[in-house]
Order: C-alpha cells, then structure tokens, then sequence
C-alpha cells in the first residue's frame, strides 16, 4: 500500500463530504476513484487529503498516479517535443496501467497489483512491487486524461478538478524549477495546453465525471456537478 502524504493539514467540508460517501459506498468490495483535471489543477494535491481522510475512516488506501505510467521518452516524444497531438495520444501506457492496476482491482480482478511501473525522470521502468488489495480497500487515483476512452470503464467514481489555464499553468509552475513557464503564452506551453485542449474537445470530462469540482480556488472548492453512482 502506498501512503498518502501531503502537508496541507486543512480538510475542507467537501473532501470531508466525499469522503463520507466513499467510506460507506459499496463497502465488501474494492472502489476505483479516479481524480482528473488539466495539469496544475491540483490533482495531487486533492487527491493526498481525500485518500488521508477516507483512511481515517477506516478503509483501506491505494494510492497511485498516472505519472507513473508513462511511456518511454521515444514514444513520448515520437511525433515531436513539440506536438500537442503527440502530447495527448503518446504520455501514457494505458494498457499495462489496466494491466497491472486497475482490471486487477476490478470486478473479478485478482486483486494483485502494482503501482508504478516507470520512472520518467531517469527514462526507466522501476522495480515492480507486487501487493494484494484488501477486499474493501479504495484506489484514490490521479492523473491527466482519465475520461479517454482507455479508461472511461474502469472508475467506480470519478472526479474532476475544473479550473481555466490562466489559473493551473501559473499554478503548475509555481511548484518550482523544471514545471514549465508560468505565462500562458509561453511557446513552451503549447504542446501541453493545445494537448489538453485536444482531450477536453474529444472526451468532455465534465460531462463524463461523477462530480465536477470548480478548484480554481483551493481555500474555496465550489461543486458545479454532481453524479454521483448508484
């Protein structure tokens, strides 16, 4: 089991919300909550509360992210460092992500998994590390894209994180050297915000997710959907 770690101590009345529903949200067997949103947004950052706060409830935590998923730096970079088409259809591994996490933690999985299969700041795969799911546990997942079509069947529940790019590149690079300009405009920028426009254009995660979350301020998340399952 990965644990959750993040250094905001303050836990706002909605991830105590959502949380509540997951502790009591078809308990007895395993639940796939995926956190999507544009890079920036603070998924991560979401995500570390709620899955801290769903443990403190008493159900068991995986925690995992799409970064560590990723492609080799050649099939990432294979249409060009700059291209946003590359950006959207060539970042991820999708089928060893279902592979080796998320059908296993499914209906009928085995419920071995593994949580990360590559590095992509050293270009390399890391050393498995196989575990089994507790029966009632909750996967809190982050990432980029997670409504393609890849992926759409996979979560139990999904969330996504909404705010405009003038708020989440600013914010992305405000998390220090090697996150990028923090001007919108910047050339930079374009592969990854003309990529991300690309997914929003073609799979339109607001529409898809069970609750849409307007974090374009994180003291003051406002719900602006609500879907949530059976």
């Amino acid at each position: 089991m990965i644990e959750p770690s993040d250094d905001r101590k303050d836990t706002s009345p909605l991830i105590a919300e959502i949380a509540e529903f997951i502790r009591h949200h078809a308990t007895g067997s395993i639940l796939r909550v995926g956190i999507d949103g544009v890079d920036g947004v603070g998924k991560t950052v979401f995500a570390n509360m709620l899955a801290r706060v769903i443990g403190t409830l008493g159900r068991p935590i995986i925690r995992a992210s799409v970064d560590s998923f990723h492609n080799t730096r050649e099939i990432r970079y294979r249409q060009g460092k700059t291209s946003p088409h590359g950006f959207y259809a060539d970042s991820y591994n999708y089928v060893e992500l279902r592979k080796v996490l998320l059908d296993p933690l499914g209906p009928g999985g085995s419920r071995v998994y593994c949580p990360a299969i590559f590095d992509h700041t050293v270009n390399a795969p890391v050393t498995a590390c196989w575990s089994i799911a507790d029966p009632d546990a909750v996967l809190v997942f982050d990432g980029i894209f997670l409504h393609r079509p890849e992926l759409r069947d996979v979560w139990d529940l999904s969330i996504f994180l909404d705010a405009p790019f003038a708020i989440t590149i600013p914010r992305g690079a405000g998390r220090g050297p090697g996150y990028g300009s923090a001007d919108v405009d910047a050339v930079s920028n374009r592969r990854y915000i003309e990529g991300q426009r690309l997914y929003l254009q073609e799979n339109d995660p607001q529409n898809r997710a069970n609750l849409v979350i307007d974090y374009s301020d994180f003291t003051h998340p406002a719900v602006a959907a609500r879907r949530w399952p059976p």
